[in-house]
């Protein structure tokens, strides 16, 4: 098969972006669109979508894309998702999800968690009959509260009359496939993610023994495809909705994490990339199951063959900007970043809020004049797994100001990150510069922050934003037969901006990096104090 366009759909946690891409020697962006759904935190330490927003976002996002690029329906050759994962979607018999997704940042289910691994006799909090055998079969281990297995076992404990109707068990991704062809379909990563996946060479099914231990229905797990194939011809109906014509083939796609890291170009064994959008993570592309259960680090498959991407996660990273600019920069009547803004009409000047808030941090030298800020406004699930942690500013003075502590939430996301390259790199030599993707690696300033507290050189790429969809395109480029392998993938991202660590802020960076970790280890308990009822 062959085709000259291709339609992607990123499906992130708060928007979904559709873009166009045309193929060709690279695959060139043509048009996209981009349209927000909610998500709502509840008391309990619940956080929920509902599965019909994200199909709506994408029908608009596909009609609108398609109407400005020009471009007919009939041109468009293949489409594929690229979701947020770890979310919870349990359909009925017709598809339809029978509650609420649970987002990968809900933490309802501590006592499920504590039953279902944590009693008995145990190594790093993890019962050793239940351990050993998840790490040999899996690769890894249900070890955060966040993890899907015990959002499952949740629904079954408190809602036994939705989980009564449920027949299969999805994430985002398998939702809106199945929205589009009918057919109920997980790809490897998404499968791998639920801990239940038989992840060993020449294996690559659902494990019984797995369903048996953990108490999971294994007929309740839909059947395992590759990113690259056609789950199925696009349903006349789900066409309509979209504005695209039936039959385009729906390619099985893949999680953010999996095409994230292939729309990063960092595809070659032991290449890094750093992601920043809502939440964020720090990746090295491996052949090789790996774990660190002390780190809560471990490799998931990804989309290529015989990949996998070993990685430790943060569930608040480009979200921590996002509430600077909610609850520092903007009130009802404008923006105010101190008593001396940069010009009198800010939006004039920037293309965005962003645009400024990266103006104000290039006013404060690297130190942020003593302040620190810890990024753990959902919890944590790696270097270390808590959900009763949360963020902090640290050694406030009575003049700091707001130009200080918005450098301060951009260093802490940098320190946050090099914990987590750290723990990466205790088992993977990490190879050449790092790629820095997603809406976070826009900034200049960022980027050069990053690099100096990492120590490294960083690499951006062009529209670092739709990573995760370029991912996406590439899958469908594959599996159409434009693009010969995924090793490809590299030549198809170009660098735009290089950035070189600054040696003479590197003791600055030393210090506050070694006083977030301390932050964290002095104060756990009181963290679990406070808010140990909330995680309940």
């Amino acid at each position: 098969m062959s085709a000259e366009y291709v339609l992607a759909v990123d499906i992130g946690t708060t928007s979904a972006k559709t873009c166009v891409f045309k193929i060709g020697k690279s695959l060139k962006l043509v048009s996209s669109a981009q349209f927000d759904y909610p998500i709502r935190f509840l008391p309990n330490g619940g956080a929920e979508q509902n599965p019909d927003d994200w199909w709506k976002a994408s029908c608009s996002g596909a009609r609108k894309a398609l109407a400005e690029s020009g471009i007919p329906a009939d041109a468009i050759g293949g489409m594929a998702f690229c979701c947020q994962m770890q979310s919870l979607v349990l359909v009925d018999k017709n598809g339809s999800a029978v509650r609420p997704s649970m987002s990968y940042m809900d933490q309802r289910a501590t006592e499920e968690k504590h039953r279902g691994i944590e009693r008995g006799f145990a190594v790093e909090g993890m019962n050793v009959g239940k351990l050993l055998p998840s790490l040999a079969i899996s690769g890894g281990v249900s070890a955060s509260v966040k993890d899907p297995l015990w959002k499952y076992q949740w629904v079954r404990a408190h809602e036994p009359d939705a989980f009564s109707h449920a027949v299969k068990w999805l994430d985002v991704k398998e939702y809106l496939v199945g929205r589009c062809t009918g057919r109920f379909a997980m790809t490897p990563d998404s499968a791998f993610a639920t801990m239940l996946f038989d992840s060993r060479p020449g294996k690559m099914v659902w494990s019984r023994k797995l369903c048996d231990i953990f108490d999971v229905d294994i007929d309740k797990m839909p059947e395992v495809v590759a990113s690259t194939d056609i789950v199925g011809p696009l349903l006349p109906a789900a066409a309509e909705e979209l504005g695209l014509k039936a039959g385009t083939p729906v390619f099985g796609g893949g999680g953010d994490l999996s095409l994230i890291a292939l729309g990063s170009g960092a595809v070659n064994v032991n290449q890094a990339h750093i992601y920043m959008g809502t939440s964020g993570w720090v990746s090295a592309c491996v052949d090789r199951r790996m774990v660190d259960i002390d780190a809560r680090v471990a490799s998931v498959l990804g989309a290529m063959p015989g990949r996998f991407n070993y990685m430790s996660e943060q569930e608040t990273s480009g979200k921590c900007m996002e509430w600077v600019k909610d609850h520092l920069a903007l009130d009802e009547i404008g923006l105010y970043l101190g008593s001396h803004n940069v010009c009198d009409d800010p939006e004039a000047k920037f293309d965005s809020v962003f645009d400024f808030l990266a103006e104000t941090v290039k006013q404060v030298k690297p130190g942020s004049e003593g302040i620190i800020f810890a990024p753990w406004f959902r919890g944590s699930r790696s270097p270390f797994e808590d959900p009763n942690v949360r963020g902090v500013f640290f050694n406030i003075g009575i003049d700091t100001g707001k130009r200080c502590m918005v450098r301060a939430v951009v260093e802490g996301l940098g320190l946050q990150t090099r914990w987590q390259l750290e723990a990466i790199q205790k088992k993977v030599r990490t190879a050449g510069p790092i790629r820095f993707v997603g809406g976070g690696a826009r900034s200049m300033a960022t980027t050069k922050i990053m690099a100096d507290i990492i120590g490294q050189r960083v690499e951006t790429t062009e529209s670092p934003q739709n990573a995760g969809a370029l991912g996406a395109a590439m899958l469908c480029a594959r599996g159409l037969g434009a693009v010969s392998s995924f090793d490809e993938a590299a030549s198809l991202v170009p660098v735009v901006r290089v950035d070189e660590p600054d040696p003479t802020v590197r003791s600055v960076y030393d210090e506050h990096y070694e006083v977030l970790k301390q932050l964290y280890y002095r104060n756990r308990d009181l963290f679990g104090r406070l808010n140990r009822v909330e995680a309940v």
